[in-house]
């Protein structure tokens, strides 16, 4: 599998359930301008999914600070999607997510980003996408790992500094830390300095 980190997002277009619970045909590079947090998970209806889906809900205000919109994707039909939404969390449902979940039936998208899993349904394939339509961060967890939504806002903090600053952003940098040059003086002065 080759990363496409750094490479244009393929893109898509795709039948939805939108935060209004209209279906509604989503394209991704309708999104430039904006941030996209592009987050594939195996299927509706099961366990680890419903607790990153209801994270992402719950921080999505966050995002949308950041000029960033979430994307959900698995590979069920809209009418399940829709299904998940409408029912209650307390009986294995999602709730009201305000954000869109596209049907990626055809397997198409999930082939396209790579995290494709025998044919069969989506892995925990997160895609970092800038205002130009570029993947700047991937990430890719087996089903059974559920992912950090902190850890994404984190990534999304690092990629606006070092686009705003051209500093770079060392481990575990984040917002508010100090990052550093990309030059040779600029890593030993900041190892001189944390260590």
């Amino acid at each position: 599998m080759s990363s496409l980190v750094t490479q244009a997002a393929p893109d898509f277009k795709a039948q939805a359930v939108t935060a209004d619970n209209a279906f509604e045909e989503l394209e991704l590079s309708s999104y430039r301008g904006k941030y996209v947090v592009l987050f594939f998970y195996p299927l509706d209806f099961t366990f680890v999914c419903p607790t990153e889906i209801i994270a992402f809900d719950k921080a999505l205000d966050k995002f949308k600070e950041r000029n960033a919109e979430v994307i959900g994707v698995s590979i069920d039909s809209h009418f399940s999607h829709f299904a998940w939404k409408n029912t209650p969390v307390d009986q294995g449902g999602i709730g009201q997510v305000r954000y869109p979940l596209v049907s990626d039936l055809s397997k198409n998208i999930s082939r396209d980003y790579g995290v494709l899993f025998n044919d069969a349904f989506a892995l925990r394939g997160l895609f970092l996408i800038d205002r130009e339509g570029i993947v700047r961060h991937s990430l890719v967890n087996e089903p059974g790992l559920g992912r950090n939504i902190d850890e994404a806002l984190r990534m999304l903090d690092a990629l606006q500094y070092l686009e705003k600053h051209g500093e770079v952003c060392p481990a575990n940098w984040k917002s508010g830390d100090e990052a550093m040059s990309p030059t040779t003086e600029g890593v030993a002065d900041y190892l001189a300095k944390h260590n």
